[in-house]
C-alpha cells in the first residue's frame, strides 16, 4: 500500500510538471490552475488504472493449474466510472493441481480448496475446503477442525458453472 501511495504522488507530480510545461510553451496564457488540476488527474488516472488492473495483475500471479472460477464485480456511486465498466472487487479461484478425487459407491466425489481473492487496502486471501460430488452436482464445504462434511450447507451446483467444468473436468 506504501508504494501504490509513492506511485500515485510520482503520477501527480508527472502530470502537474506537464501542466507547467504546457503553461510555459504557452507563455503563460494557460491558467495557474491548470498545473495542480493537472496533479489531481495524475492521482486519480492513477489510482483508475491500478484498480482496473489488479485482477490481471493478481491473476498473472497464479500457478499454471489455477482456475478463475467466479468474479466479483461492483458498481459504486463514489467510482462513477464504474457504472459504465463494472470494477472486479473479488474472485474465486480452484487449483487443479490439488484436486483429490475418491470413489464413494458409484459416485465420483472430489475434494478441493476454492480460494477468495479479495481487493482491500490490503489484499486478503481466505480458503476453505469443499467437497464436490460431479455426478450428484452436490457441494458441500468441510469443517476447518475435522474435515466432516456441513451437511446443512449442501447445495446443488450446475453442470454448466465454471466451478463445476473446473473441478469434476480437471479430476
Amino acid at each position: 500500500m506504501v508504494w501504490q501511495l509513492i506511485a500515485a504522488i510520482f503520477a501527480g507530480l508527472g502530470a502537474a510538471g506537464i501542466g507547467l510545461i504546457l503553461r510555459q510553451l504557452s507563455g503563460r496564457r494557460l491558467p495557474r490552475w491548470i498545473v495542480p488540476a493537472l496533479g489531481g488527474l495524475g492521482i486519480l488516472g492513477y489510482q483508475i488504472h491500478y484498480e482496473y488492473t489488479w485482477f490481471d495483475h493478481k491473476q498473472a500471479q497464479l500457478p499454471a493449474s489455477a482456475t478463475v472460477v467466479d468474479r466479483h464485480t461492483e458498481r459504486m456511486p463514489w467510482r462513477p466510472w464504474t457504472y459504465i465498466a463494472p470494477l472486479t472487487t473479488a474472485f474465486d479461484v480452484v487449483d487443479r493441481g490439488n484436486l483429490v478425487t475418491r470413489s464413494a459407491g458409484e459416485d465420483r466425489v472430489v475434494e478441493f480448496i476454492l480460494y477468495h481473492f479479495e481487493r482491500q487496502p490490503a489484499d486478503r486471501v481466505s480458503h476453505h475446503p469443499y467437497l464436490l460430488n460431479c455426478d450428484a452436482r452436490e457441494i458441500v464445504p468441510l469443517a476447518e477442525q475435522d474435515g466432516r462434511p456441513r451437511y446443512p450447507e449442501l447445495r446443488r451446483v450446475e453442470s454448466s458453472a465454471p466451478l463445476f467444468q473446473a473441478v469434476c473436468a480437471g479430476a
